[in-house]
Formats: structure tokens, C-alpha cells, sequence
């Protein structure tokens, strides 16, 4: 079965980078767990439950721009001049949905403009490549961003490639303003209807690298009507971590169901005929600001600023 490289992993230079994540800087530590009187408790067992891929160093060498981050509501920077995101996509595009081994993903077919997003932080057409969720064992925990040391229960994310400054998604990942990802938080709740498509598959794709299509899907349908965002530059969260990407976090989360996200928990990290590891907490620890603004499209209010 033909692999579909997830978030650039199987390009030639991811190789070398990852050998860089991963083969050096042995010494490095987790940032130290907090008490619970200083943060959340869900924060600190989120800490705990970490995926073995980032039980060793979680930085890019060098780094400065990684990803996830914690929003910081009152430090973020209103930009009046952050226009609304213009979002495009066609449901026949869609191709597929499939179990990469650490989460699911659905991919499209990128080779036309007609799936993709402009404006807002944007200055070219992006085109989307692929979507996919990150999740926790609990309720408690699961978002790869946070707000303000508030953890959603998952995390989805919509995955573009600049199509204007590189010929293929490869090479965007690869490159400045390579990518640029819509962060939408799930939140515990109603059933989301349009989800339950996917939901609904996800029993055909239980195992690593099995995949199933689901014909025609519209994903802007699993964005909020709320379309207030924050944004800042950052990076992949997934390996080669480059920091190619602008991220483009929603304020307001979705509705799910304790039962689609149970669907999620279903899936497995293994393939057929390996000992069984259940799919949850997919996602990665918080990394440092550092110098980096992250700006909102909408004025912070005493009201908005509860998650």
C-alpha cells in the first residue's frame, strides 16, 4: 500500500532533521512539572501521559519557533489590519481517510486550486493537503494548544501548502511560509453531525496504515460559525518540526460527543497482527514563546477571555 507522507516525514531532508531531533541534545528536559496549585491538575497528568515519540528531546535543535504554545489571551496583540479568512474548499476533493500510526488523517487531492484558504495573516492562495485530529486518553486532556492553561479534549487541524511559492507540498514544508494550519479546539458536548461521517469509518481504519474512502467531504463544516482566530508563526508538530508554518488558532471550539470521541480512542497506534496499543494522546508538549507575538483577529473582553 502506497504511504502518503504525513506532515512532510518521508521527504529526503526530513530524514536528516529528524536524525537532528532526535539523535542529539540527550540531555535535554522536559520544562518541570508545576504544582496543581499553579496550574491546572489536567495540565500536569496531560504532562504525564505523554507519547514515547516525545518522551526524549521535544525541540528542534536550534529551534525558536515551535509548536504547540499556550494562547495567553490578555498577552495576545488585536491587529485590526487581520482581515477575515477566506475559506474554499470542494467536497469531491476529498479522497480518503487513513490510520497513519499515530493519528487519523484525511487526505485531498491538492492539485488544483479548488480546495484552500486566503486572506487573514495570508499573503498567497494555500492549498489544502490533508486534515487530522490529536486527542487524549480522558476528557481532561488532548489539545496540542492551549488557552491560557485551559486543555480541550482534542485538537483538529487542516493542513495548507503555499501553491503560489513552491510547486508541491514537500517542498513547502521545507520552506519559509511553507504551510499554514487551521487550529480548531473540540470540546465536550452535543453530537457534531458532520463529524459522525467520519466517525462512522473510523472502525474500517482501526489499524496502522489502513484506509478507506469516504467520498465526498466538505471540511468547513467542522469549523466554528465564530470565525475570531489568533495567529503566530510556529512550526509542525509532528516531525521534521520545521518551522514553516502559520498557524491560524480559531477562539471558539466545536461540540462533540463523548462518544465520537471514543471513536477516536477505538483506533490503534499498531498494525494487523501486532500487540495491540491503544490511539490517545497523540499530541505534543508545549513549547516556549520566545520572542514571538501571537496576534488576534478580534479585541479581548473580560467576557471572551473564560475558555
Amino acid at each position: 500500500m502506497l504511504r502518503t507522507p504525513m506532515l512532510g516525514w518521508n521527504h529526503p531532508k526530513s530524514s536528516v532533521l529528524v536524525k537532528q531531533v532526535w539523535g542529539t541534545l540527550r540531555s535535554h528536559l522536559l520544562r518541570p512539572e508545576r504544582l496543581c496549585s499553579q496550574v491546572p491538575c489536567a495540565q500536569r497528568r496531560r504532562n504525564n501521559a505523554l507519547h514515547p515519540l516525545w518522551k526524549g528531546p521535544t525541540s528542534m535543535p536550534g529551534g525558536s519557533r515551535q509548536s504547540p504554545i499556550n494562547i495567553r489571551w490578555r498577552d495576545s496583540v488585536y491587529d485590526p489590519g487581520l482581515q477575515p479568512l477566506r475559506v474554499s474548499y470542494e467536497a469531491t476533493s476529498c479522497l480518503y481517510v487513513w490510520n497513519t500510526g499515530y493519528l487519523f488523517q484525511v487526505e485531498f487531492d491538492d492539485a488544483t486550486e479548488g480546495s484552500g484558504i486566503s486572506g487573514g495573516p495570508l499573503e498567497n492562495h494555500y492549498r489544502l493537503k490533508q486534515f487530522h485530529f490529536h486527542w487524549g486518553a480522558v476528557n481532561e486532556w488532548g489539545s496540542e494548544h492551549t488557552v491560557d492553561d485551559h486543555v480541550y479534549p482534542a485538537e483538529l487541524h487542516l493542513v495548507h501548502w503555499n501553491s503560489v511559492k513552491y510547486r508541491s507540498y514537500k517542498e513547502a514544508v521545507m520552506g519559509e511560509h511553507g504551510l499554514a494550519v487551521i487550529g480548531v479546539f473540540l470540546k465536550l458536548g452535543s453530537r457534531h453531525e458532520a463529524l459522525q461521517k467520519l466517525v462512522e469509518v473510523l472502525p474500517e481504519i482501526k489499524h496502522k496504515d489502513a484506509r478507506v474512502a469516504v467520498g465526498p467531504f466538505e471540511p468547513s463544516c467542522l469549523l466554528p460559525t465564530c470565525r475570531d482566530y489568533w495567529t503566530y508563526p510556529g512550526s509542525l508538530t509532528t516531525p521534521p518540526l520545521t518551522e514553516s508554518v502559520t498557524w491560524i488558532i480559531h477562539k471558539k471550539p466545536i461540540e462533540v460527543s463523548a462518544n465520537q470521541l471514543a471513536a477516536f480512542r477505538s483506533l490503534l497506534f499498531t498494525a494487523l497482527g501486532e500487540e495491540e496499543r491503544t490511539m490517545v494522546n497523540n499530541y505534543r508538549p508545549l513549547q516556549p514563546l520566545m520572542n514571538r507575538k501571537v496576534r488576534s483577529s478580534f479585541q479581548a473582553t473580560e467576557e471572551g477571555a473564560r475558555p
